[in-house]
């Protein structure tokens, strides 16, 4: 049995979602971030102290884009994820990553620095140029979303588990508004059955199908 330690607004929504999309049995272990450094368990599986983390067997990994990765590749082939020789490659393996280490990654700063820095020091440089950049990767995705109904080309795939996570935390934490393209691309992805079964699933303290 697969575990994944997260909760529902964190990345592990990615990881859980991919796994209802793929049909793979699974729990999820919440994590309590503002008390993780009395939760020996998860601190044995992650002594770094974030999530997700996912057990799989003798597995341990972290890292949400190297954790769909990974599954896809242990338990496919899937349609998720194109194969190299497929048109859709190129634009899956850009949007893949950039959701996370172009988006959600630069979001960080801003967002924790208006929740958790010193009032002082919320409104600083870092935070600034992080949004621009944010702002600026957001017209590579306003572009590819003009030329296709999802993110790498005509059907769903795992680029779009890792965007749609990417561009709802701009929207709800980072403050962000987005265009049309993105607000009605959103619809079409979080509208789909696996999501929203992650999206419960992901509520309770512990689950198993």
């Amino acid at each position: 049995m697969i575990t994944v330690f997260g909760g529902q607004t964190s990345r592990s929504i990615r990881v859980v979602w991919l796994m209802e999309e793929m049909g793979l049995p699974y729990r999820v272990r919440q994590v309590d971030m503002f008390k993780a450094d009395a939760d020996t368990e998860f601190l044995a599986a992650n002594p770094a102290g974030y999530i997700p983390v996912m057990r799989d067997g003798d597995v341990t990994m972290v890292e949400s884009i190297a954790i769909m990765e990974y599954l896809m590749g242990r338990y496919g082939p899937t349609p998720l994820a194109p194969a190299p020789d497929d048109p859709m490659f190129p634009a899956y393996q850009q949007f893949l990553h950039l959701g996370e280490a172009g988006i959600a990654t630069l979001l960080m700063v801003p967002v924790v620095s208006g929740f958790l820095a010193p009032e002082a020091e919320r409104d600083n440089w870092g935070a600034r140029q992080a949004m621009t950049w944010v702002r600026n990767r957001l017209k590579l995705v306003a572009r590819q979303l003009a030329r296709s109904p999802y993110i790498a080309g005509e059907r769903f795939t795992a680029a779009d588990i890792s965007m749609s996570y990417a561009l709802q935390f701009a929207r709800k934490q980072g403050g962000l508004v987005l265009g049309e393209a993105e607000t009605g691309y959103l619809a079409r992805t979080m509208g789909r059955d696996a999501y929203m079964r992650a999206l419960e699933k992901s509520q309770l303290p512990e689950t198993a199908p």
